[in-house]
C-alpha cells in the first residue's frame, strides 16, 4: 500500500469532505427510494439521474476513505532553509514571480498556486535554498527559476 502524503490542511479538508459526503448520503438514497416507487425504472428519469448521484457519492467515500486509511500527514519543516511540502516559496523565472505551496498531489491546485511535490516544478524546488537556482524541464522545455523566499 501506497502511502498518501498530505499537510495537515489537506488532511482537515480531506476530512471534512469524507464528512459532507456521509450528511448529503441519506438525502440521496431517500430520493432513490422515491424514485424507485414512481414505477417503470426503464423510462424514468428521475430514477437514472438519483442512482447516478448516489453512485457519484459513494465513489468519492470509497476513493477518500481509502486515502484517509493510507495517509501519511507532512509536518511542516522548521528548517525554513531548505524547501519541503508544506512550504510556500517565492520563485521568479522568465519575467514572472510565482508564490506556491508545496503539497501532497492529493491536494494540488493550480488555481490555487498549491502545486505537487511531484510534478515537475514541485520535485525541481524541494531541498533548493533561498538564492539557488532551480532547472526544470517542463513541456515547453528547459526553464530556470530563482528562489527568492521560503515560508
Amino acid at each position: 500500500m501506497k502511502n498518501t502524503l498530505l499537510t495537515k490542511e489537506g488532511f482537515e479538508k480531506l476530512t471534512k469532505q469524507k464528512e459532507n459526503l456521509l450528511n448529503i448520503r441519506p438525502e440521496a438514497v431517500g430520493e432513490l427510494k422515491r424514485a424507485r416507487e414512481m414505477g417503470d425504472l426503464s423510462e424514468n428519469g428521475f430514477y437514472k439521474g438519483a442512482r447516478a448521484k448516489l453512485s457519484q457519492i459513494d465513489r468519492e467515500l470509497r476513493k477518500i476513505t481509502y486515502l484517509l486509511k493510507n495517509v501519511k500527514i507532512i509536518e511542516k519543516s522548521k528548517d525554513t532553509e531548505k524547501t519541503s511540502i508544506g512550504d510556500t516559496v517565492t520563485i521568479e523565472g522568465e519575467g514572472n514571480i510565482l508564490h506556491l505551496t508545496i503539497v501532497g498531489e492529493e491536494e494540488a491546485n493550480p488555481k490555487e498556486k498549491k502545486i505537487s511535490y511531484l510534478s515537475p516544478i514541485g520535485r525541481g524546488l524541494l531541498g533548493k535554498k533561498v538564492g539557488d537556482k532551480a532547472e526544470i524541464t517542463t513541456p515547453k522545455g528547459k526553464i530556470s527559476y530563482l528562489v527568492k523566499k521560503i515560508e
